[in-house]
């Protein structure tokens, strides 16, 4: 079920009205059934996968905390990692390293005879196997005991308005929430609503539209030059980042209309001054766990410069494989491990980087968004010469192109004019908002305006995001990782 879907904007009104009705000894049970509907709507099926998730990680956390020594609690751990890493490896990682293998051998006129797998890809399996691993390892550590309620436990893995894309979130800090008592909070409630209707905005209007300016480009990326690939290029990191941080928001918001607080997924990562900054303010749920069960463990930064770089990049090249099985994700993780060795070996060396004052401040934005934006192209491209391409022919014609009105809108073939236009249009309004919400308070500040005036901004925004918005029911860019 996709949250840009009418049926979700019936199931969520009938969830969450049912959600204050019924006694609280019986909601996460009710909870549980939806989340289960909700992902069911995609492919009934594959719930299995996440029941056995459920079930193996749920005996593994008791058996480790039960386990009286280091080499019983190590088995749990192992069998539970083995189990979930399995799973992902067959239905998402199995076919790339088959075919790698094969394409390798015959390089040697060697055969590879072992096919491949027909699998669908789960959705969000690898968001609910890294929130499941990180609970297990939370309890090896001795930083969680282990939840006895089998079905508390069930929730946690699939509640369902992160279960698809996230936020990852940790057993520490979900699984409290749900055996606490909720009381109906008209502001908490409202405030709920607001993220939700800034996520359709991000989603529908914006993201939505430009895949109609993207998708062209990036599909048959060897039929343009110049402009039009240096504007699919760059509305493209504004469409991931409207797409994702939408459906963040929707799910933070859906999550908050009924009690819990899901952690904040992004904090307006495009104004960053360098790379490093950048991973604190993207997908802030999937960095930080890398951070904290596969660099930290590696040994951090507090190694040698060889083990820093060789932890830099191991970390990076599994998070982009983590994104997609494709050596264009890989390519895109290496890039930004790359980043943060040329800015902690480099920058940091340099007297112009230590400068601090307002010019430099942009000047240290533009440069992150820069590159950025470079790896964005590994990141969308269908394969490593679409990307190569790309780069190599972005500025080839790129004058005559500008220059020439003519030339300018023939290279813009397939393209929508009307979509270029709203869609820019619509990315301006988002950075205006977000200029003037620093502090992330904005929609706090809401209630310090009398009602008709607030009334009148929901009513502005609301028409606009319906008026302007897409509605193909495009899937989330995050569901097919």
């Amino acid at each position: 079920m996709l949250f840009n879907s009418l049926r979700f904007l019936i199931f969520f009104p009938l969830v969450l009205t049912l959600f204050y009705l019924i006694p609280k000894r019986f909601r996460w049970l009710m909870l549980l059934i939806s989340s289960y509907y909700f992902y069911m709507c995609w492919k009934p099926e594959y719930i299995i996968l996440i029941i056995l998730s459920t079930v193996v990680d749920y005996i593994a956390g008791i058996k480790i905390f039960e386990s009286k020594t280091k080499k019983k609690k190590r088995f749990w751990l192992f069998s539970s990692l083995f189990m979930n890493l399995g799973l992902l490896f067959a239905f998402k990682y199995f076919n790339f390293f088959n075919d790698s293998i094969r394409i390798l051998l015959e390089n040697f006129n060697l055969k590879w005879g072992i096919p491949d797998f027909s699998l669908l890809l789960p959705v969000g399996i690898s968001f609910y196997t890294f929130q499941t691993l990180s609970y297990t390892i939370d309890v090896y550590k001795g930083k969680l005991k282990p939840q006895r309620h089998l079905g508390i436990f069930a929730l946690y893995v699939s509640f369902f308005p992160q279960l698809v894309a996230g936020p990852i979130e940790r057993a520490t800090h979900l699984l409290p929430q749900f055996q606490r008592k909720v009381q109906f909070d008209y502001q908490r409630v409202v405030f709920g609503m607001r993220l939700i209707l800034v996520g359709f905005f991000k989603k529908i209007v914006i993201a939505d539209r430009l895949a109609f300016i993207v998708n062209p480009v990036y599909e048959n990326p060897h039929d343009y030059t110049g402009f039009p690939l240096i504007l699919a290029t760059i509305l493209f990191a504004f469409q991931i980042y409207c797409d994702f941080s939408g459906y963040s928001d929707i799910a933070i918001g859906t999550a908050k209309c009924m009690g819990f607080d899901l952690m904040q997924n992004f904090k307006r990562p495009y104004y960053s001054k360098s790379i490093r900054e950048f991973w604190k303010r993207w997908h802030i749920s999937l960095s930080t766990w890398f951070r904290d069960y596969f660099y930290i463990p590696l040994g951090g930064n507090r190694v040698s410069k060889i083990r820093l770089y060789r932890n830099l990049m191991l970390t990076f090249i599994i998070s982009g494989l983590w994104h997609g099985a494709n050596w264009t994700f890989i390519v895109w993780g290496a890039l930004h491990g790359s980043y943060c060795i040329f800015e902690t070996q480099v920058l940091d060396k340099i007297a112009f980087f230590k400068i601090r004052n307002s010019f430099s401040k942009y000047l240290y934005i533009v440069y992150t968004f820069i590159l950025v934006d470079i790896s964005w192209v590994f990141f969308r491209a269908n394969s490593l010469s679409d990307a190569l391409y790309i780069l190599k022919n972005m500025f080839v014609g790129i004058f005559s192109q500008i220059t020439n009105k003519d030339m300018l809108f023939n290279s813009l073939k397939n393209i929508s004019k009307f979509q270029i236009v709203v869609g820019i249009f619509s990315i301006f309004i988002l950075e205006i908002l977000h200029l003037l919400d620093r502090d992330d308070s904005m929609l706090y500040r809401l209630e310090k305006l009398s009602p008709i005036y607030r009334w009148i901004i929901y009513v502005i925004f609301t028409l606009f995001t319906i008026l302007m918005g897409e509605y193909g029911s495009q899937k989330f860019i995050y569901f097919q990782f």
